[in-house]
């Protein structure tokens, strides 16, 4: 069986010339974590991660019940005090079972390409229900402007059709409106709103009565069907356009 290892990718432009400060970055992070964090208990709390070993990766503390904790700032702000063009930050939520592990991280960039935000997780049980999955992207593109986001298997990327441009995967965020005439593949399309009368694009759903899975052929070509038909209509951007 393939493994799923369901992720968010999100890439925005946050259109200013200068990074933002790491409170602002971290704080995008602890709002999104809040938004996830009632699915379950190893999603709560979140760490600084560290390219040296676990425990260092135990030492401090991202978040508190009101925000990024002031050791995470602190430790950050020392890091990268002399960086300017490109700043990463990443968290992960401390466990060392591996069916247990998830990593949130931002990357922000002052030129060159969008930023992005991805979130990575193994959990067991999965993410079974696909309105779980749509309201955790629908909280991501309220936080970041998306000029597309994505949830689905980590490994999907693999099967879409075009490869210059994102795949569908589970679903798939746009920034527009959009219609079931638009996408009549589309299991479901879950208008994104900002208040009940400004919309801020739309969801597509290719599975609604299971989780996506990379071993269904019907799931594949069901996203792949979508992918051709947004592409025929130029719905579907380039990243070369972004």
């Amino acid at each position: 069986m393939t493994p799923s290892l369901p992720a968010l990718e999100l890439q925005y432009w946050r259109h200013r010339k200068e990074l933002p400060t790491v409170a602002e970055q971290l704080g995008e992070l602890f709002r999104f974590s809040r938004a996830i964090h009632a699915y379950s208990p190893v999603l709560q709390d979140w760490w600084l991660t560290s390219d040296k070993d676990i425990d260092d990766a135990l030492l401090y503390r991202a978040f508190d019940p009101h925000g990024p904790t002031a050791e995470a700032l602190a430790v950050i702000e020392t890091k990268t005090k002399n960086t300017h063009d490109i700043r990463s930050i990443s968290v992960w939520n401390g466990r060392r079972n591996e069916e247990e592990g998830a990593v949130l991280g931002s990357r922000c960039n002052v030129i060159g390409r969008p930023d992005a935000v991805s979130f990575r997780l193994r959990l067991r049980p999965e993410v079974a229900d696909w309105k779980t999955a749509a309201a955790w992207l629908q909280a991501a593109v309220t936080i970041w402007p998306a000029l597309f986001a994505t949830f689905g298997p980590f490994w999907y990327n693999e099967k879409r059709v075009f490869r210059d441009r994102p795949g569908v995967s589970w679903m798939l965020y746009l920034p527009r409106k959009l219609t079931a005439q638009d996408v009549p593949e589309a299991r479901r399309l879950v208008p994104v709103m900002r208040n009940s009368k400004e919309q801020l694009g739309t969801i597509i759903v290719s599975v609604v009565d299971e989780p996506f899975s990379l071993d269904n052929p019907e799931h594949i070509k069901t996203a792949n069907d979508i992918e051709i038909r947004l592409v025929d209509q130029d719905l579907l951007p380039r990243y070369a356009d972004l």
